[in-house]
């Protein structure tokens, strides 16, 4: 009877640490996924600038290059734009992905698509390095936020679980 009850206890102490570093990984994952944010804006930038392809076409090589979350908002702008404009295709996609962007990374990028699709091409450069700087503070304060916030929840769950380990002995 001794040993089950000292299982119980290991597996309530190891599922109290879990949930304390699932809670710390979505800090991680919004940097991450800000980070590639930026990379697919620099390859948007750079495709609009030198290669003047259409939109569509330079969302499906960055979808083709970028990480499933990140990649998955430019699809569905993609596919969006087979029936609406590049602005409000870019703003649903946005605002239908699943992802770890809270709503103001999601409001940074949004202001991409005030200018996209319909103005020549420094127009939409302009707009995209503008969203660009708004996306670099986004990525500062994600970053002080999983310096602060990363550890202390990894501690907190397996102090949680220790506590009522110690509780329940």
């Amino acid at each position: 009877m001794q040993i089950i009850k000292y299982f119980i206890l290991f597996i309530i102490l190891v599922v109290c640490s879990l949930i304390g570093k699932y809670l710390s990984q979505k800090y991680v994952i919004r940097v991450n996924e800000l980070e590639e944010m930026k990379n697919a804006l620099n390859i948007f930038k750079t495709k609009i600038k030198f290669t003047y392809q259409p939109i569509p076409e330079i969302f499906d090589e960055i979808v083709q290059v970028s990480n499933q979350n990140i990649g998955q908002i430019f699809y569905l702008a993609k596919e969006k734009m087979k029936n609406e404009t590049a602005n409000i295709a870019w703003e649903q996609a946005i605002d239908e992905c699943e992802n770890s962007l809270i709503t103001e990374d999601k409001n940074a990028l949004k202001t991409l698509s005030k200018l996209l699709g319909q103005t020549d091409v420094e127009g939409q450069i302009s707009q995209i390095e503008i969203t660009q700087k708004l996306l670099e503070s986004q990525l500062k304060e994600a970053q002080e936020q999983k310096a602060k916030n990363e550890k202390l929840y990894s501690k907190l769950g397996t102090t949680i679980g220790l506590a009522i380990v110690i509780i329940l002995c």
